[in-house]
Parts: structure tokens; sequence; C-alpha cells
């Protein structure tokens, strides 16, 4: 396991994986009972890992009361990032969801006391709720900084007019910085390279990526009737072969996993990994498994390297249309550079 400074506005070394713990628990009624999550998180770790994310809501508050256990005597060493807006199961109302402070503050102190905690590294912002002003989050997010119950914050799921804005208030107010966006991307879905990875590689922002693996589409089981996401929480957050390009990039994958004997998870990882090393800023995909097998069968993807060829032609099969402005900007670039090639570059802010 490598590790990396998650991005360039903070000095924070996470893992180049990070574990998502959405499964731990069956409060959804599906996921892992306490003995099958202990052993994912074991495994995580003895493979080098220390990034641990979380939400309130996971398997309503379960995930986060079994980790308290599980993060207690490593502690120190953990990097434990989690999320408020939706609520908790069984207490969803106006007075708990959303992203007032009122929500934020409370939720945020039911985390710790379910995490047998006095701090998070990180609090993901975890959805836009369309009601609290941007400047009431981030002030809120600053005061939680400043308290210590928080180290970091940053938004998840937000669009990047909304956190390039965020992050320009609270530079100008100086409060407490984003470190990072929390967003979906994989060969699956790869809307994300529109507005959002530029605009982390320009302001040196962290992205952890969930969903790596498409909701299980990557895999390729659900070619095969094998369950998974799409039967378990009845298609929840799931992606299904639905246009001619989830066709292809399946193909592409169970193609490439074949050259290289190694299942396609691991593919699919593998192109994230070197999707990442290639950014101006870090990227970190968050595994979601559900049995220690699913786990130690995608960090084998850590050492799975795609030849350019392979990734190329991954890269090709799941390509998206960029559409207006991007595509004429693409054919204009090169008369408004006048033919130094240096002006394409893509424009990265300082960081002080």
């Amino acid at each position: 396991m490598q590790y990396k400074t998650f991005g360039r506005r903070s000095g924070l070394r996470v893992s180049e994986v990070a574990l998502g713990t959405g499964n731990f628990g069956t409060g959804w009624g599906h996921g892992a009972e306490r003995d099958e999550a202990r052993s994912m998180f074991d495994g995580y770790l003895a493979a080098g890992g220390n990034f641990i994310d979380t939400a309130d809501g996971y398997q309503g508050g379960q995930a986060e009361v079994m980790l308290a256990d599980f993060i207690a005597p490593e502690r120190a060493r953990l990097v434990v990032a989690s999320k408020f807006s939706l609520g908790a199961a069984g207490d969803a109302s106006v007075a708990t969801t959303g992203n007032s402070r009122k929500t934020m503050m409370q939720s945020v102190e039911a985390s710790l006391k379910r995490l047998g905690t006095d701090y998070l590294d990180v609090l993901w912002v975890h959805f836009p709720d369309a009601h609290t002003p941007m400047e009431e989050i981030l002030r809120g997010l600053d005061d939680l900084v400043r308290s210590g119950k928080i180290l970091y914050a940053g938004l998840s799921n937000f669009p990047a007019w909304r956190v390039a804005r965020a992050d320009a208030i609270a530079g100008l107010r100086g409060w407490a910085p984003l470190i990072g966006l929390q967003m979906e991307y994989s060969l699956a879905e790869r809307s994300a390279e529109r507005e959002a990875l530029p605009m982390l590689d320009a302001l040196g922002l962290g992205g952890a990526l969930w969903s790596p693996l498409g909701g299980g589409l990557l895999t390729g089981k659900y070619r095969n009737n094998e369950e998974g996401r799409l039967q378990g929480l009845n298609g929840f957050l799931t992606r299904t072969e639905k246009s001619a390009r989830e066709r292809n990039t399946v193909d592409a994958v169970l193609a490439v996993a074949a050259e290289l004997d190694a299942p396609a998870t691991q593919v699919a990882i593998a192109w994230l990994l070197q999707r990442g090393a290639a950014a101006q800023t870090t990227l970190v995909p968050i595994l979601g498994p559900r049995s220690r097998a699913q786990l130690d069968g995608t960090l084998g993807a850590l050492t799975l390297k795609l030849t350019p060829e392979q990734y190329a032609r991954l890269d090709a099969a799941s390509a998206i249309a960029l559409g207006a402005p991007y595509e004429v900007n693409a054919q204009t670039a090169p008369r408004i550079a006048g033919g130094a090639p240096e002006l394409l570059q893509p424009a990265r802010l300082p960081v002080a």
C-alpha cells in the first residue's frame, strides 16, 4: 500500500485506497454481520490501509457503532471520515436532516458518540440540501475545526461550481479550507471529467471516489445473474448495461481481465489508480466490500499493472461525450494558443 497527501490543500496522508463501510451492518437488510465486518477491517489494516470512510446513516448507524470497537486500539494511526446530511435511520425529520448548522452540530455529536472518539479526521457534507446557504455550511465547518471536533472538512456530491464557490468564500473569510470532494467516479460513470476533475486539479483539492465498481456493473457478475447491490438494495445507486457504452465498457474490462488472468474488479480499480497517478491532485478510490473475500480480491489491484494499450482500450470503451462548451473549446484551443503548445496546459492555482 502506498500513501499520498490528500490534495495540495492539506498535509493529510492517506493510503491509496480507502475502506468504505456502507456494508458494515445489516440495518438495510443487506450487508455484513459484525464478525465479517471485523475481518474486512483487519484485512484492510494488514494491507497497510489507514483511510476509513463511513457516514451517520450507513446501515442506520450500525456502521459507526461497529467501527467504535474496531478503531479504538488504532485511532491515532487511522484517518476516520464520516458524513452527514441524510440523518440516521428512524430519526429522519426536518430537525435531523439537511445541512443547517443545527443539523451539522447534532449529527457530528451523534457520530462521535457512536464512534467512541472525540474527533473526526474528515467530515464530509454528504449531499446538497437545496436550502442551506453555503456561508452557513462553511461557518459551521470552521467552528467544528476550531473546536477540534473535526480536523478537515470537505463536500460530497456537490456540483463543481458550488465547490469552487465554497472554496473561494472560505479563503476570503479566513475560514477552514475545504480539502476535497467525494464523488462517484469509475469506468462506468465518468461525468466528473466534465467539471469536477478539472476543478480538483486546478484548486488542489483531493478526490475520494465512491462506487469505483459502478455498483457491481464492472465486475460482470450481473451478466451471470449473480447477487449484489442490484438485488440487495433493490437497485439503489446501481448501474446496468442500458446502452452500448455500458456494454462496451464491461466487454473491455472482461477482455483485459482475461488477458491478465485477473478478476474484473482488479482491472476496474487498477484503471482508477493509474488515472489518479496521472492527475494533478490525489484521487482515492473507496472500496466497499461486503465480505473479506471481496476485499482480498479487490486489493490485488494495488499490484496489477495495465499496459498502455490496455489502459487506452478501457479509456476508449468507456469514454463519454464532454459536450458543450468543452468539445468546441478543444477545437479552438490550438488556434488561441498561437502555436505555443505550453499554453494548452490547464492552469493550476497556487496554494499558499
